[in-house]
């Protein structure tokens, strides 16, 4: 509506100072007549009259518009410094973000704080390398697994089936510690951008909050696809530990059949 209403302003004026200009114009080229009986130029009179009338539309026509577009500006601008933009807002905002840099400082401390707990050779290797949040120490997961929790048995020392569920088993587990090694680092590249942000939020403009808040969305989604990756690991880890007690319940069952046989053939009883 304003521009609207500067729009129409400046069409009205547009047009009255194109007139008066044109009026002006006319009155310049008229031929110079003779001079008046007190020796005055009737020339000099009707210029002095345009020129009074130009200015006296300057005034009424142009300069009580734009005195009004200007007020108009000015209630805009303090709408936006009291209401929509308050500095007093804005400088509570970049205290809580310095307030929150200082715990987020602590958070980054805690999640450091070392939690080994191993006493043994072997035990810690294995807790130093899924404890390192370091994405480069999977590599080094398998080796210090087995050297713990040993290798798969050799086909002349078990029944080919529970070596499969035995691999199957240490292959998920080593798995889920990979998977929470990834988790680890993950977490620690999200707080590194949540400082940045909060850093950049206690110099930031107004106008440029919004561009920081879609940036703490994005991360936010981020975070929730990462939480959904540890939460799949965890199903996964809980279903291999199902498929183990199926496969004992199964290996039980066969052991009983293989154990009844025997004792018949022992006895001689017909099977």
């Amino acid at each position: 509506m304003k521009t609207n209403l500067a729009a129409h302003i400046h069409n009205l004026s547009r047009k009255k100072l194109a007139w008066a200009a044109g009026a002006t114009l006319l009155i310049l080229l008229i031929p110079t007549v003779a001079v008046a009986q007190f020796g005055l130029d009737p020339c000099c009179a009707i210029i002095s009259a345009g020129l009074n009338g130009i200015s006296g539309l300057l005034k009424n026509v142009v300069a009580q518009p734009l005195g009004a577009i200007q007020q108009m500006r000015q209630q805009a601008l303090t709408f936006e410094q009291q209401t929509v933009y308050p500095l007093a807002a804005i400088n509570q905002a970049r205290g809580m973000a310095v307030q929150f840099q200082a715990q987020f400082a602590q958070m980054r401390q805690l999640s450091q704080v070392s939690v080994v707990s191993a006493t043994l050779p072997a035990p810690q290797q294995l807790q130093q390398s899924i404890l390192s949040r370091d994405p480069g120490a999977i590599a080094n997961v398998g080796a210090n697994y087995v050297a713990v929790y040993g290798p798969v048995m050799r086909a002349t020392d078990a029944a080919p089936g529970l070596r499969d569920v035995v691999d199957s088993t240490d292959a998920e587990a080593q798995a889920a510690l990979k998977k929470a090694l990834e988790i680890d680092a993950l977490a620690d590249l999200e707080l590194q951008a949540v400082e940045q942000m909060n850093r950049q939020l206690q110099n930031a403009a107004p106008g440029s909050a919004a561009m920081i808040e879609a940036q703490a969305a994005a991360w936010n989604l981020r975070a929730s696809a990462y939480t959904q990756s540890a939460i799949a690991e965890l199903v996964r880890v809980r279903s291999i530990d199902l498929a183990n007690r199926g496969a004992q319940t199964k290996f039980s069952a066969a052991h009983a059949a293989t154990l009844r046989t025997n004792m018949n053939r022992v006895l001689g009883t017909p099977q």
